[in-house]
């Protein structure tokens, strides 16, 4: 973080009266990584970077992608970034592990995770999977696995192995597998089979996700900055839901091999879903996060015996400043 803090320190900051938004006389760099390449569900951050919105706050902000190979809290704590996108449980293993991980902000209300069933065999909700073969990846046994086995009374011998492909869904109509309710539906007509989303989110899975984290020093050391990427990249999903398209061009551009029809579907299903706009953000108050929220998901998981009842929770997010966004 020196490289920020020198920059920083060197900077004149004025803060608009109502708005609290920055307008500075030279840009901050800043470096974000997201979740994985880019995609629709990236799209307040390109939206921001697109449609100079970060500018506008004073950051000059890059948008480093992830992958398959790119651990993002490794890069957070190595300095190479300075903000990630994450979930609330990546916050909670972070505070476990002694790791000085924050999540500042939180834009999916709704963890777009799904199990994905075919129509029309009475697997209709998640207490009719029960006993039912499901594929689900490793990250998922780690993540919402114990929890459906501690609400719906799920056991370990219904898992089977999952490698990232619809094949075996389309070849057996009693096939259940991971999936993500933003691009579910897309695959699914793509590959002309009747099938549907269980949103666990619908069902009482509480993770926050597409969180925007940092490190505890740059909270402490760089708040006007931490400000600023909040405010700025809630700005941007709103515009984002507005107007798609600079983001898309954006997101093409650093992964070509985006479909314009998933970006439209994913674009629209998030929307539909309430991804972004529900719960304490339902009034549009994109990244909104409480307490009480933060401390039922714990609670589950401490069920669940995925984290240690003793955990200090709190540590793991710093809702002041989507609150200071939103505040009158």
């Amino acid at each position: 973080m020196t490289r920020l803090k020198t920059l920083a320190a060197g900077i004149t900051l004025s803060f608009g009266a109502l708005s609290g938004f920055a307008k500075a006389e030279e840009l901050i760099p800043v470096t974000v990584a997201t979740t994985w390449y880019a995609q629709a569900e990236h799209g307040g951050i390109y939206a921001a970077k697109a449609m100079g919105i970060y500018e506008e706050h004073g950051l000059d902000v890059t948008i480093k992608m992830g992958g398959p190979q790119v651990n993002n809290v490794q890069l957070l704590m190595g300095g190479s970034v300075d903000f990630i996108m994450g979930y609330a449980l990546q916050s909670f293993n972070a505070v476990s592990q002694d790791i000085p991980l924050v999540t500042v902000a939180a834009f999916f209300q709704k963890d777009p995770q799904s199990l994905v069933v075919h129509t029309g065999v009475g697997h209709d909700s998640l207490e009719d999977l029960k006993g039912k073969p499901m594929r689900v990846p490793t990250a998922g046994r780690v993540a919402y696995w114990p929890w459906l086995k501690t609400e719906y009374g799920y056991t370990d011998d219904q898992l089977q192995a999952y490698d990232y492909s619809f094949a075996p869904f389309i070849q057996n109509d009693q096939t259940i597998q991971q999936g993500y309710v933003t691009n579910d539906g897309f695959f699914l007509e793509q590959a002309g089979v009747e099938g549907k989303s269980l949103l666990l989110a619908n069902y009482g899975w509480e993770a926050y996700s597409a969180t925007l984290d940092t490190t505890r020093e740059m909270v402490e050391e760089n708040p006007e900055v931490v400000q600023k990427m909040v405010a700025a990249t809630a700005e941007g999903w709103k515009a984002y839901f507005e107007n798609p398209e600079p983001a898309n061009a954006l997101i093409k551009e650093d992964n070509p091999e985006m479909q314009d029809e998933l970006l439209a579907y994913s674009h629209a299903k998030m929307q539909e879903e309430g991804i972004l706009l529900s719960g304490a953000a339902e009034e549009g108050q994109y990244g909104m996060m409480t307490r009480e929220r933060w401390q039922a998901f714990f609670e589950d998981m401490v069920a669940a015996e995925t984290l240690p009842e003793d955990l200090a929770w709190e540590k793991a997010f710093d809702l002041s400043f989507v609150e200071a966004v939103y505040a009158d």
